[in-house]
């Protein structure tokens, strides 16, 4: 079902301060920022190998992300797998019991579908499921 691990969610108050430590000091190859409006987030995505690392900075106050620093501070914030079918790993972990934050996948960044597997079944980790744009 899981094809590899997409990439990994790092919430942050401000991308221009998070940025440069990523970018430079980590030389990680910048791959650009892009609004989510869907999820009142920016992200900043650098690769790394196979993977990503993804910073999320809250572009309002009541989002979800704003929630997660103000209780957490800056930090992980989740890990995405990719998956090739979203609507079929979806109803095979509501089959196994799992309990989903998304039943029906929502819009990602570039392009992807996603949907967040709640962290009460996933040893406390949000874990998030994405199909690529193809």
């Amino acid at each position: 079902m899981l094809k590899k691990i997409n990439h990994i969610g790092i919430a942050v108050h401000n991308l221009e301060e998070a940025i440069p430590f990523f970018g430079g000091t980590l030389c990680m190859t910048f791959k650009g920022v892009e609004e989510v409006d869907g999820f009142k987030v920016r992200v900043a995505f650098f690769q790394i190998g196979e993977s990503k690392i993804e910073l999320l900075e809250p572009t309002a106050k009541e989002s979800f992300l704003a929630e997660f620093l103000a209780k957490n501070g800056q930090g992980i914030h989740h890990i995405a797998y990719e998956v090739e079918d979203i609507e079929a790993a979806i109803r095979k972990l509501e089959e196994d019991g799992t309990r989903m934050i998304d039943k029906t996948p929502r819009q990602g960044a570039h392009g992807a579908r996603v949907a967040f597997v709640h962290p009460a079944s996933s040893q406390g980790v949000l874990t998030e499921l994405c199909q690529m744009g193809h």
